[in-house]
This record gives structure tokens, C-alpha cells and sequence, in this order.
């Protein structure tokens, strides 16, 4: 018997745990009919930027103040939308044309740190046609005078606002750099999250030595970067009132299995596509259901959590004792590959 690779996350039932996170690839109608055709259960449109809804903002102040004290008549003028329909105008389009488009559900995305326009536009999202809005929050926290309790409660606050303007389910997209993060999560959910996306990567810049400049680098994720989401997955699962959500380092079939023993509910792919194309999602659906069947497991809901911390007969495995064993099992090599002696 095939298995059922059905999973429920955000409260949408998916056909599998495979979905195509943000990327390039979902930021074009063209590009997300091509996901839905190979497979993605789901789709996570590119994120909708602060700086465009605040360049939004100011241009239309711009408009509105134009030629206004020029003459008495002009106190009335109005400018035609068309003059300031700048970005987010342009992604609501693409939600609705994306859910009028596909039969899988769509989520859109917000990418930010303060409540501002989040509010608004959180309502926009949901009324264009969204299934559910991802929050990515993505803050570098550079104030020295800034405490990880503000940080925290700044969140927060963002979360309680967008929680509160809509009513489709709301998924946060958070980074590993909490210092106490279980409890973190645990207030998000008490916050209104509905599922947890572990973990945003922060991309680091670089410095180049010919111009002596500051510059942005881009480098596609590898399996290594699993790890660190598949272990917070584990700790936190029946833990924390919310779905999880893994992103950040499956590539293949053996990544999404090892994420969904820990206790992923889905599987978010961007690098893995982006360096194969969508067509990489039939090869991981298929080697899925292959493991799954080879090991007489009747379904991806039988497998979940089925090595998660709460569910591991050995919990310290991703705690402190698991470091010490890691560091104790290392044999460093010398000459060409051979064994250091002991």
C-alpha cells in the first residue's frame, strides 16, 4: 500500500509535508503554477518588505502634497492611482492571481520588526485571497542598549497586532539567536502564532578587499545547516501550541524524513529548488514514500515525532550530553587520513 503522505499544517491539510518556501521562483505566477505541477504541497510567496510599504507611504504623501498650494483650485487635486501603484500593490496582485490560479494553498509573507502598516496590510493579504500570512522577522539587534527582553516583547507586540487584524492562520518566521528560545516560542504561540517557520537565515555580508566595501553576499544553504532547525524542532514538539515548520538545509529525500522524525509538520524548500529546479520536488516526494513504505510506516502523521525529544528514549541526545559525545567521538586525521594515535 502507498503511503498516505498527507499532513495538516496552519490547519491546511497538504498533500505532503513539501513546501516551496519563499524564493525566486515564487514570486512569478509563471513560477508558482511550474511548483504546483511538480508537486509543492504549498506555496510561501516572497516576502513583502517594510522599506516597500514605507517607500509606498512616502510616495503617496509626495502625490498628495503636489502642486496643493500652487493655486486655490488645486487645494482638491487628487492624483490617479496609477501614479503611486508601487510594490505591495504589485504583490497583493500576485496573492490573488497566485490563489485564483492554483488548487494548493497560498501563504503570503511579511517581512519586518515593527507594527506600522503590518496591520493593514495583514488584512489586505487575507482579503486578496491568502490562505495564511508567514510574519518573517528578520532584525538584527545592533542597540547595545536594547535588552533581549524589549527584543522579545517588540515581537511580540508585532505578532498580538497581526494576530488580531486577521483571521486565517498566521505562521512566524523567527531566527535562532534567542538566548532562552523554547520559552520565546512558547510566548508566540501564547501570542497568537499558529505555527512556528525555524529558522530565518541571517545573511551575512562581506567585505570586499579591492573596493574596501561592505557588501551583500548570497550563498545557497547545505544539509549541514539542518541540524540546527532539526534540533529545536525536537525539543519543542508537544511542547509548544504550534505547528512547526522546518526551512533551512533539506536537499533531499533523507533531510525531509530526518525533520519529520524530529516533528516537523512541513518541510519549507527554497535552496534545494533553486539549485535543482521545481522538478527536485517529484524526486523527494518519491524518495519519501519509498522510505516510508521500505520501514512499513502507514503515513507521514504515524512518523512525526516519532524521535523528538519528548518521544526519544534518550531526551539528552539534544541537550548538553549530546555535545560532550559529539567532541569525545572526534578522531582527528594526520598524514594522509590516517587515525591520530591514541
Amino acid at each position: 500500500m502507498t503511503p498516505d503522505l498527507r499532513t495538516v499544517y496552519l490547519g491546511l491539510e497538504l498533500a505532503s509535508p513539501l513546501v516551496a518556501s519563499a524564493s525566486p521562483l515564487t514570486g512569478r505566477l509563471e513560477g508558482l503554477l511550474a511548483l504546483e505541477r511538480a508537486g509543492a504541497a504549498a506555496v510561501v510567496l516572497p516576502s513583502l518588505f517594510e522599506e516597500q510599504i514605507e517607500h509606498e507611504e512616502v510616495e503617496l504623501d509626495a502625490l498628495l502634497e503636489h502642486g496643493a498650494h500652487s493655486f486655490a483650485e488645486a487645494l482638491t487635486y487628487f492624483p490617479e492611482l496609477e501614479a503611486y501603484n508601487t510594490g505591495p500593490d504589485s504583490y497583493l496582485a500576485l496573492v490573488a492571481s497566485a490563489r485564483a490560479a492554483l488548487s494548493i494553498p497560498v501563504i503570503a509573507s511579511l517581512n519586518g520588526s515593527t507594527a506600522g502598516g503590518w496591520v493593514r496590510y495583514a488584512r489586505l493579504l487575507e482579503e486578496a485571497g491568502a490562505h495564511a500570512i508567514e510574519l518573517n522577522v528578520y532584525a538584527v539587534e545592533a542597540d547595545p542598549a536594547a535588552t533581549a527582553e524589549q527584543v522579545e516583547q517588540r515581537t511580540l507586540a508585532l505578532v498580538r497586532s497581526v494576530r488580531q487584524a486577521v483571521r486565517i492562520p498566521l505562521a512566524v518566521k523567527v531566527g535562532p539567536f534567542y538566548t532562552a528560545f523554547a520559552h520565546t516560542a512558547v510566548r508566540l504561540a501564547d501570542a497568537g502564532a499558529d505555527g512556528l517557520v525555524l529558522f530565518n537565515r541571517f545573511l551575512q555580508p562581506d567585505i570586499d578587499l579591492e573596493t574596501l566595501a561592505v557588501t551583500p553576499a548570497l550563498h545557497l544553504s547545505t544539509s549541514e545547516e539542518l541540524r540546527l532547525p532539526m534540533r529545536w524542532i525536537a525539543i519543542l514538539r508537544g511542547r509548544v501550541a504550534a505547528d512547526l515548520a522546518a526551512t533551512g538545509g533539506a536537499h533531499d529525500a533523507a533531510d525531509v524524513v530526518k525533520l519529520l522524525l524530529a516533528g516537523a509538520d512541513a518541510v519549507e524548500l527554497a535552496s534545494a529548488l533553486l539549485r535543482h529546479g521545481p522538478e527536485h520536488l517529484r524526486t523527494l516526494r518519491t524518495g519519501l514514500a519509498a522510505w516510508l513504505a521500505e520501514r512499513e510506516y502507514d503515513s507521514v502523521e504515524q512518523l512525526k515525532g516519532s524521535l523528538s525529544q519528548a518521544a526519544s528514549p534518550d531526551p539528552a541526545a539534544f541537550e548538553r550530553a549530546q555535545y560532550m559525545r559529539a567532541l569525545l567521538s572526534y578522531a582527528p586525521t594526520v598524514g594522509r587520513g590516517q587515525p591520530a594515535p591514541r
